[in-house]
């Protein structure tokens, strides 16, 4: 359960536009019949426990926080920690599944066989799979119900000189600018910015025009914000007229000298307008060097035009949906703080390493609000399928509302209800969550069932949840509720690493015998079966992934804490293996071979394995 609940952003403006399917109740937007968003605001923002992970460099106010928005704006809050400027690229509502692609690592003993040959490596010789990192599915009232509390909360923790750059596309951008005309008022209402990518690969668009744009709304909190004209270069000089301001007339004209004739000057640059034409080869293109591997990763340029417009050297940036971290990697290339955001651990390792890269320094934080996540909440709801006995997907009968449902030979079937991990308003079960359960969904099961279970992660007051469903299920269905959280345990399974360290006559020898992901090797053998029926069915031969007895080809990040054996994790050393084979040590990238070893000056105390998935393994040195 949460610690407390800390307060929204008070009030929201009174009388903006709205479309004819939302209407306000006090001073709340509703959609349909949904009257939870008032319930959960006037409960405010759940503040949880927050976990130090590890402090990275010199102790600094930069924060990298795993959790979702509201609750790090809640921990926030409650620090007293004000943010100058806020960019986010939030789910644009797409229907689209995002999937990382994972990449299998040079077996060490071959990689040495290669560099010894002093051959080059074929970066097409590179085996992957892919593996969903979030679903990009939401129903419009659920997307706009979550929007709008992220942006109250969002605004809770701006000061009051602050911007916000809120990025989406056609799907949903039109409705989330009627959000923030309510949350920040239209009057606040600064551009609404084209983003212009001529060089993206589109389809062949045969009935419209092809979709080469995003946009992004630009809103202040006040009148009172820190902005600066941002200048870009022209691809050749430009002359034309000076152009001044005439104080009497108050409006630009044309600049003469004393003679009356026009005075024309030369531009080698020109100030910003509203439609930034910036290319996607740079995070697209595969040899790029900005390019992390991140599928919704966003160029450093547009990032740059954001923060360079409004905010100066020492302020804080904070991006709550943070992805790849370009935004934190901008921000501390140009002089300023961030606070980095996500849920998933791709993401908090993507920006980790970034940073590193970048010697900056900075702190993981993890909040602790009861859900065990795997790497991300949506694989963590496909590996829940597997969690709960007898459980199956898509019985007749059952809405999507239910998770599943189990066939019992007391009670037949039974409809389960799990919270949506990818949707913070579900993480509490409360009143009006049970209210939809007996009074709307159980009388619409095509099912005869006697019993449904609901599983839950907090629980809002149980005796009176048990008491409204005594008072107020008109149904002879029982309601079972189960704490999720004793599911969730068992999610993360950990990889086995077999190592020996030794004494050498410079400091201390790591070696690596073996690694075993018993999580990978199932992946890999479901994506060599597939491969292979399709290639069959093509007539076609297969060339499946093979992993070595020693398994090393599984790991992508070794690092040695030499300072402490519990608590907060400190990386003495630690070195990464990039996709091509090449070890990067300690941020320095090199072209050198990984040979199975790391080594250290001094004893190391204990060791973590990240493997190519992101699954972090820490083992104490004995």
């Amino acid at each position: 359960m949460p610690i407390k609940y800390i307060p929204y952003y008070p009030n929201t403006v009174e009388g903006q536009a709205v479309l004819n399917n939302i209407t306000r109740n006090q001073r709340v937007l509703r959609y349909r019949e949904n009257d939870k968003v008032f319930d959960r605001i006037k409960r405010g923002m759940p503040f949880y426990e927050v976990e130090p992970i590890e402090t990275v460099g010199a102790p600094s106010k930069n924060l990298v926080i795993r959790g979702e928005c509201i609750s790090a704006c809640a921990y926030l809050k409650e620090q007293g920690i004000k943010v100058d400027l806020v960019c986010i690229d939030p789910p644009f509502a797409s229907g689209i599944d995002y999937s990382k692609k994972v990449f299998i690592r040079r077996n060490p003993n071959i990689a040495k066989k290669i560099e010894e040959a002093e051959q080059q490596m074929d970066i097409e010789e590179l085996r992957a799979f892919e593996e969903k990192m979030y679903g990009d599915i939401w129903s419009k009232e659920d997307y706009l119900n979550w929007m709008y509390e992220n942006l109250l909360a969002i605004k809770s923790v701006m000061d009051e000189k602050a911007s916000i750059y809120v990025h989406l596309d056609w799907h949903i951008g039109h409705y989330v600018k009627i959000l923030m005309d309510e949350v920040f008022g239209e009057d606040l209402f600064r551009n609404e910015i084209i983003w212009y990518y001529a060089d993206y690969i589109q389809g062949n668009a045969t009935t419209g025009f092809a979709k080469k744009h995003d946009v992004i709304y630009f809103y202040t909190k006040s009148d009172n914000y820190t902005f600066q004209r941002v200048t870009e270069k022209l691809d050749k000089p430009v002359e034309r007229n000076k152009v001044v301001w005439d104080k009497e007339t108050q409006t630009l004209k044309v600049a003469r000298d004393e003679n009356g004739k026009i005075i024309y000057e030369t531009f080698t640059e020109k100030f910003l307008d509203s439609v930034w034409a910036i290319g996607q080869t740079s995070v697209t293109r595969k040899t790029s060097s900005e390019n992390v591997g991140y599928s919704t990763q966003k160029p450093k340029a547009l990032l740059e035009r954001f923060i360079k417009a409004s905010s100066n050297e020492g302020m804080i940036i904070a991006d709550f949906f943070g992805g790849s971290g370009v935004t934190a990697k901008v921000a501390n290339d140009l002089g300023r703080k961030f606070i980095h955001c996500d849920i998933g651990i791709n993401s908090i390792q993507t920006v980790r390493d970034r940073l590193v890269e970048a010697k900056a320094n900075f702190q993981i934080l993890e909040i602790k609000d009861g859900v065990s996540l795997f790497r991300n909440p949506q694989q963590t709801m496909d590996k829940l399928a597997t969690l709960i006995p007898g459980l199956q997907k898509g019985v007749k009968g059952i809405s999507n509302f239910w998770f599943g449902a189990i066939t019992k030979s007391k009670e037949g079937i039974v409809p389960v209800y799990v919270p949506n991990l990818l949707n913070t308003q579900e993480k509490v079960l409360d009143i009006p969550t049970i209210n939809t359960i007996i009074n709307q969904e159980l009388s619409n099961l095509e099912v005869n069932a006697k019993k449904v279970i609901v599983y839950y992660i907090d629980i809002d007051d149980q005796k009176a949840l048990e008491k409204f469903i005594k008072d107020n299920n008109a149904t002879e269905i029982e309601v079972e509720l189960k704490d999720l959280k004793n599911l969730l345990h068992d999610v993360v399974i950990e990889d086995i690493i077999d190592f020996k360290t030794t004494k050498t006559k410079d400091g201390y020898e790591t070696e690596i015998n073996k690694f075993i992901s018993d999580r990978l090797i199932q992946k890999i053998g479901e994506f060599n079966q597939k491969g292979n029926l399709q290639s069959v069915a093509k007539g076609k031969k297969f060339n499946p992934i093979n992993i070595s007895e020693e398994g090393l080809e599984l790991i992508e990040l070794i690092a040695l804490d030499c300072e402490n054996t519990e608590g907060q994790w400190h990386s003495t050393t630690e070195i990464k293996i990039d996709k091509l084979g090449y070890v990067i040590t300690n941020g320095v990238k090199s072209k050198n071979f990984w040979n199975g070893k790391i080594t250290s000056d001094k004893n190391p105390l204990r060791i973590k394995v990240r493997n190519i998935s992101g699954d972090e393994t820490i083992k104490t040195v004995e």
